[in-house]
């Protein structure tokens, strides 16, 4: 008797679960060795070892989508050489880090420092460094791990696919057709029936000018350094996009180059309606030394702001800081 498998997405409707804390004890041990700040004297501080990583990993899948599942403490000696060769070593501890600082932002990280080196004005100055810098530095370090994860292990429990939905994130499209490929954008179009909905907005202030920004969202080769998956973009009025793998697709509807972007928006998940398009705004405002971004989302359908407005932080904004570009807070 011949089985049928089930469709794509289907399978991957149901819960399924990755434990993969050795493989993030490792990230964690080699990647944050990397982390090093400079002071304006030439001063340097570094990660020098990963001391501890304590707690558990997982990879779910979740209703076609896949979700990072960690809460983890990680010690660290940090270690400073001032420019005339002092040096400096100490230890910093931080209880929590975790899909839900992360991602959802629900609180800060948390940072227990202390200077193992005796105290002089060198040793101390270095320590404030630390103190100072390091955290921004740990933190854009923090957000890529998520985003690695699921590109190590994402293909290990999503039926069907190479490229796995990311955090939260839209899951790629299911295909109705052997022959269809990322290549064939599926058009969209307007709803056929009213949908009720409602507006999210999302604001980020970065280290950046308007037209780096403004780059950095519609210029094809730029968006995946910072979404972290294939993207299309010809940045004119009337042409097709898509995001994140084809997780998100829609057509620009007007560009002003370091000003504005605006575009339809279409999610290609289950629990998105089928056909209803909403309309992305951005908005850049650029002052001196920043620019704030302001996200609006008009055609959310109801019951999913909290949700939208997560994947609009945990994406575009930490998609953003994950390169290097620190918020204002």
């Amino acid at each position: 008797m011949s089985v049928t498998p089930m469709a794509y997405s289907t399978a991957n409707w149901h819960w399924k679960n990755k434990t993969v804390t050795p493989w993030a004890k490792e990230w964690f041990e080699r990647e944050l060795i990397t982390v090093q700040v400079q002071g304006s004297d030439g001063a340097v501080v570094s990660v020098e070892r990963v001391v501890e990583v304590d707690g558990d990993v997982e990879l779910g899948r979740r209703k076609s989508k896949l979700i990072s599942i960690y809460d983890c403490k990680v010690v660290l000696q940090w270690k400073g050489i001032a420019p005339d060769g002092t040096e400096a070593t100490g230890k910093l501890t931080i209880p929590e880090v975790s899909h839900e600082v992360t991602l959802d932002g629900i609180s800060d990280y948390v940072y227990q420092w202390s200077l193992t080196s005796p105290s002089s004005s060198a040793t101390t100055s270095l320590y404030a460094l630390a103190k100072e810098k390091l955290p921004t530095a740990l933190e854009t370090k923090f957000a890529v791990f998520p985003v690695d994860l699921i590109d190590t292990h994402g293909k290990d429990i999503i039926v069907g696919s190479n490229e796995p939905s990311r955090t939260g994130s839209p899951a790629p499209p299911s295909s109705t057709s052997g022959n269809n490929t990322l290549g064939q954008t599926k058009k969209v179009t307007p709803p056929q029936k009213k949908i009720n909905s409602s507006v999210v907005e999302v604001e980020a202030t970065f280290h950046a000018s308007g037209d780096d920004l403004y780059s950095l969202l519609t210029d094809e080769k730029r968006i995946p350094t910072w979404s972290r998956a294939p993207a299309k973009s010809t940045a004119t009025p009337g042409s097709e996009f898509e995001l994140f793998g084809g997780g998100v697709r829609g057509k620009y509807i007007s560009l002003t180059p370091g000003k504005e972007i605006k575009q339809t928006w279409a999610l290609q998940s289950p629990t998105w309606p089928s056909e209803h398009v909403a309309t992305l705004t951005t908005t850049l405002d650029q002052s001196t030394d920043s620019t704030k971004v302001t996200f609006t989302l008009d055609g959310v359908p109801t019951g999913m702001e909290d949700e939208t407005r997560r994947n609009l932080e945990g994406y575009y904004v930490l998609g953003f800081k994950s390169i290097g570009l620190g918020t204002v807070l």
